[in-house]
């Protein structure tokens, strides 16, 4: 699952308002969008880091992070076949 397919409407620490940033997800207050956090993880950056370099709590990197490694544990949405398969004739 893609960070940016998440429903980030539900973590607390972050928000989409129209207009700002292009309405791309953010910390809460801030303009700083949430995908640098990963980004910067997967380029081998400490959460440390992230905080100096980008002005975030330790509280709010840690939730988001903590809120994709839930949503990644939630079932997938059931599968939707487009067409009937015939037993007897497989």
């Amino acid at each position: 699952m893609a960070i940016s397919t998440l429903d980030w409407s539900q973590c607390p620490a972050v928000e989409s308002i129209p207009g700002k940033v292009s309405g791309a997800w953010v910390f809460k207050d801030t303009r700083m969008p949430v995908s640098i956090v990963f980004e910067n993880l997967e380029a081998g950056a400490t959460i440390s880091e992230i905080m100096d370099w980008f002005h975030l709590s330790h509280e709010q990197i840690v939730t988001v992070i903590e809120f994709a490694a839930r949503s990644l544990d939630a079932p997938p949405p059931p599968q939707q076949f487009a067409q009937a398969i015939d037993a007897h004739t497989v």
